[in-house]
């Protein structure tokens, strides 16, 4: 690798020792304007008739990516599609019917149909607003669609148009006069006594009401939801059912952000979050009964361990706990082909269990047909959170269901016949499965694994009964595949560890050879020889084999840096272009300049199960932190690092580990950027936390062991805070908190950068440089002497 003299003059200047090694990077360099490495594709998808692959690209270096496609007779040529023809494209949301012939779609509000032989397209309905969710039903002369909150259906043969439901926000026609309050009450009768015109007025109009309920037809059934919104409006693939959710939203405080630097000139408020352990929003499934008329609501109180208390009240015996029956959430339902049958995805608030039932559509009752039970939270790849119901559908049998679930520790894929409930695991074994779906023909199953080794991911085929699996990709790294409409081509987003994503077409085989489409890298990206990290593992504390990239240098400096990741549920440690692509060319800097970085999927990181998922239960701060002790003293036993020059950084997740490290970890980490980060889990948002910790009033034990502020006085290195303060994920209060803690606790060697126009995640670079060339300076200047 060939260096230049860069970091001579920044020597001189005293940021770091004269005797810095040198580097060909610039933290300027790494944090300007992501379009100085290229332009890169994203957005996959094919055109309608498997001619055209259509995605984002910016090659031009516009303010923001446009769209472009390949036809796949004429690879070489990237065309920008004008606003224009992009307007004429059928829209990647809308139906296909069974043969996938025609195409029902919404645009500008109307209902349109896309004929795929003739290539045409007609609108069929304009009523003036938004049309929504347009399907075709079983018979597909029909198509239901949603309209200004009611269910309609379109006859196709004749051209007519049937109006389902009659749904209807507020509450029935309200006799007024029984909210009057006492005071009023009185003021009307004696205006009434005084006023013969307006009394006789009023009698007339009490007969006439009267009169007109006698005499004419009676009113349709209208179903009215009062406070409570409607969403998800179905109609079942028969026409005899509509389904729809009703949501009860809770008034919790939100936590106002403000913003300092509004163009206005004045400080306004953003709108943020409310805090863990806020009320939870209610979300109801009902049915319309077309034929009876009627609505009624889904019943859950049935589901075997609705009132199932969790194992963490061992831990609160002086505490009285009932057993009650648990609020959940409700979502679906999904019908089978023919509409006759339906499964729900059913979520307990308390994260601790998740049902797929089977749903009678007359009465409401839920049958339970798979209970996955966690102790610790519900969750992992395909089966979904809160108000997503995963992966669940039917096989064209209309007795079969398919649908992930954890229940071996990884997430894999089943059936289950709903008539004998006999299970059936499709895949199984220490690897996890990614976006299943089926074939046209629904002979086969589609989808991403990691069987190979959990930093790749590939794309197979399997019979839909199970077997033989086909690994259709064969490049080293990451595959996101996009499947042509015909399944004769796949679109490939590759990337590699030090390759950014690029396009391949490739022929649906396992022997076809993958042809690059786009190389989007710039000369000067292209110019400097960026590293592939090398894979490692270590013994962690308890044992386990804890995974991590790592970068050595050529000399070494006796230094190393540990970057933690953020977003908790996230892997770094892969074969692929890092979504943390900036503090990759910064581990590449560091490196040149002689550090040792090391980059742990800690305890608590995605891609390696349910048991590395859920091992920051109830403590974080606890086995994830201790991972990062056991890579440091990796680095010292393997690789030379001497134990007292070990630095840490990371942002949110991993800011907040960085903090618990500088807290409770005095002896091993000398130096720590904490970016971004969660200071106290009490005051995060309720999805995310509540998962992990339960919730504060419930569960403070593990609030207290798991938030940094209870530990600061434990703070004994040097400590880089830094925050955006127009965060409205981490709030600016997080670390404002924190520093007035470090202040009364008489701290000194720690200090706070503020980015006054920066959320949670950075966007101008000179904010990103800014940050950087502290960290820089952090750990030269500390790590170094």
């Amino acid at each position: 690798m060939n260096k230049t003299l860069f970091f001579f003059v920044v020597a001189c200047l005293g940021l770091y020792p004269a005797f810095a090694q040198q580097s060909d990077l610039s933290v300027e360099k790494i944090m300007q304007d992501p379009q100085w490495m290229g332009s890169f594709p994203s957005n996959i998808s094919w055109g309608a008739h498997s001619e055209n692959i259509y995605f984002n690209y910016n090659p031009e270096r516009n303010p923001a990516d446009s769209l472009y496609r390949i036809n796949i007779k004429d690879q070489e040529k990237i065309v920008p599609v004008s606003w224009k023809d992009r307007e004429k494209l059928p829209p990647a949301s809308g139906d296909f019917n069974d043969k996938k012939t025609k195409k029902v779609f919404t645009r500008s509000g109307s209902l349109l149909i896309y004929d795929l032989k003739s290539r045409k397209e007609k609108t069929i309905l304009d009523l003036g607003a938004q049309i929504r969710e347009p399907k075709f039903l079983a018979n597909e002369d029909l198509i239901s669609f949603v309209f200004s909150d009611n269910a309609y259906i379109y006859d196709l043969r004749n051209g007519t148009l049937k109006k389902l439901t009659n749904i209807r926000r507020g509450n029935e026609k309200e006799d007024k006069d029984k909210d009057l309050s006492e005071q009023d009450e009185w003021l009307k009768t004696e205006n009434l006594e005084l006023l013969q015109v307006v009394q006789e007025r009023e009698t007339k109009k009490e007969e006439t009401e009267k009169y007109r309920e006698l005499t004419q037809a009676p009113e349709p059934f209208t179903f009215y939801t009062g406070k409570k919104q409607l969403s998800n409006l179905a109609v079942a693939p028969n026409g005899r059912y509509v389904t729809f959710n009703l949501i009860t939203r809770a008034e919790n405080p939100d936590t106002n952000v403000p913003n300092y630097v509004d163009p206005t000139g004045y400080t306004v408020n953003l709108p943020a979050r409310s805090k863990v352990g806020s009320e939870p929003t209610k979300m109801e499934l009902a049915i319309y009964n077309l034929k009876k008329d009627t609505v009624y609501l889904v019943q859950t109180n049935a589901l075997p361990g609705i009132k199932d208390l969790p194992n963490y009240i061992k831990d609160y015996p002086d505490r009285e706990w009932k057993e009650e029956e648990r609020e959940v959430i409700v979502t679906g339902p999904v019908f089978s082909d023919n509409g006759e049958r339906a499964v729900v995805n059913v979520r307990s608030h308390d994260n601790k269990d998740r049902w797929i039932a089977q749903l009678d559509l007359g009465t409401g009752e839920l049958t339970s047909l798979d209970r996955q039970r966690d102790e610790a939270w519900i969750a992992g790849p395909g089966i979904g959170y809160s108000f997503s119901k995963g992966t669940l559908g039917w096989l064209p049998d209309n007795k079969s269901i398919y649908y992930q679930s954890e229940e071996t520790g990884y997430s894999h894929l089943y059936l289950l016949n709903t008539e004998t409930g006999k299970k059936q695991a499709l895949t199984s074994g220490e690897f996890e499965i990614f976006d299943p779906f089926l074939s046209n023909n629904k002979k086969h199953w589609y989808f991403t694994s990691s069987e190979v080794d959990p930093g790749e991911r590939h794309f197979y085929r399997m019979p839909v009964n199970g077997g033989q699996k086909e690994k259709l990709t064969n490049m080293t790294g990451n595959n996101e595949v996009e499947l042509s409409p015909d399944e004769k081509y796949m679109a490939i987003r590759h990337s590699y560890s030090n390759k950014p994503w690029e396009l391949y077409l490739k022929r649906t085989s396992k022997q076809a050879e993958a042809k690059q489409l786009t190389a989007g890298a710039t000369e000067d990206f292209r110019a400097y020889d960026w590293r592939d990290p090398q894979l490692v593992s270590f013994t962690g504390k308890d044992g386990a084999e804890v995974p991590a990239r790592l970068y050595t240098p050529e000399t070494s400096n006796g230094a190393a840096v540990i970057f933690v990741h953020g977003a908790g549920y996230l892997q770094n440690v892969h074969k692929w272009w890092s979504s943390y692509f900036r503090e990759y060319m910064f581990h590449n800097l560091l490196t040149d300049l002689g550090y040792t970085v090391l980059d742990i999927d800690y305890r608590g990181s995605a891609g390696y199960g349910r048991d590395w998922r859920t091992g920051i239960y109830r403590h974080m701060g606890g086995k994830d932190l201790a991972d990062q002790v056991s890579g440091a003293e990796f680095l010292v036993k393997d690789h030379g690092v001497d134990a007292e020059k070990i630095g840490i950084y990371g942002g949110s997740y991993g800011g907040f580990i960085t903090l618990m490290a500088m807290f409770t970890e005095a002896d091993t980490f000398k130096s720590g950027a904490a970016l971004r980060s969660v200071t106290d889990w009490a005051h995060y948002n309720h999805g995310y936390t509540s998962n992990i910790l339960n919730e504060p009033v419930s569960d403070p034990i593990a609030y207290r062991r798991s938030s940094p502020i209870y530990f600061a006085e434990g703070l004994e290195g040097n400590l880089l805070i830094a925050h955006g303060m127009t965060d409205v994920n981490v709030h600016y209060q997080d670390v404002v908190r924190l520093a007035q803690r470090l202040i009364e606790l008489g701290k000194e060697d720690w200090e706070m950068a503020v980015y006054p126009v920066e959320g949670h995640g950075f966007v101008e670079p000179s904010s990103w440089t800014d940050e950087y060339r502290r960290i820089l300076e952090l750990f030269n200047e500390t790590l170094l002497d």
